[in-house]
């Protein structure tokens, strides 16, 4: 009896070996409609898995807006990041607007992250973030990696208060901030526990563009 009962303990020692991951993994996702001006124009949507230290972030764009009905502006974008840390370690993106593609991609390699938009490479600092409105510490940043265009801006960023924000129907306590740079108007919005809420977007024309969590 007692043989029989040390063999089923094997057994499903054994399963449950099988059954358990081998490393803990923690997600993350937002789903934000986007809107210009009022009107509702697609989707956002962030998606961030963290394993073992490595932070994986898939983002994936869709924007149309129509007069009358005839399409007027296009825009599709799609980004892939791995991050080890606050270290941005590679990324590659794809962007569709109106018909023009663009393809720009970037790696941590030999004391340098290194990206590529044409045939000439760039060398940037090794250790650097991009726009990861998801992790709150890209607000500490002097310069920031735009991976749609593949540009180092320099930023300044502005914490401008705490407030209440209406998110999906509830009232959230938020603290808001405006990040600036040349051709970037962004006003980002953080809860207390530093998850991003919101954001807002001056463009050209002076048109706004809102993310708003569905």
């Amino acid at each position: 009896m007692r043989r029989n009962t040390l063999g089923l303990l094997m057994i499903v020692l054994f399963v449950l070996t099988l059954a358990s991951p081998g490393s803990a993994e923690e997600s993350n996702r937002w789903d934000f409609t986007v809107y210009l001006n009022d009107k509702k124009i697609g989707n956002h949507r962030f998606e961030v898995t963290d394993t073992d230290g490595v932070t994986r972030v898939q983002s994936e764009a869709n924007f149309k807006y129509t007069i009358l009905r005839i399409p007027a502006f296009r825009y599709e974008h799609r980004n892939a990041e791995q991050w080890a840390g606050n270290c941005l370690m590679r990324f590659e993106a794809q962007t569709n607007e109106n018909g023009d593609r663009i393809q720009v991609s970037g790696e941590r390699t030999g004391g340098a992250f290194r990206v590529r938009s044409g045939d000439t490479p760039v060398e940037l600092p090794e250790c650097i973030m991009s726009f990861a409105y998801w992790n709150p510490d890209f607000l500490g940043q002097p310069s920031l990696l735009n991976p749609q265009t593949g540009e180092f801006v320099d930023v300044s960023v502005e914490e401008i208060g705490d407030e209440i924000l209406k998110i999906r129907g509830q009232d959230v306590e938020a603290t808001r901030f405006r990040l600036t740079a040349y051709d970037v108007d962004l006003t980002l919005w953080y809860s207390k526990d530093d998850e991003w809420l919101a954001l807002e977007s001056i463009a050209k024309g002076k048109h706004v563009i809102r993310y708003e969590l569905s």
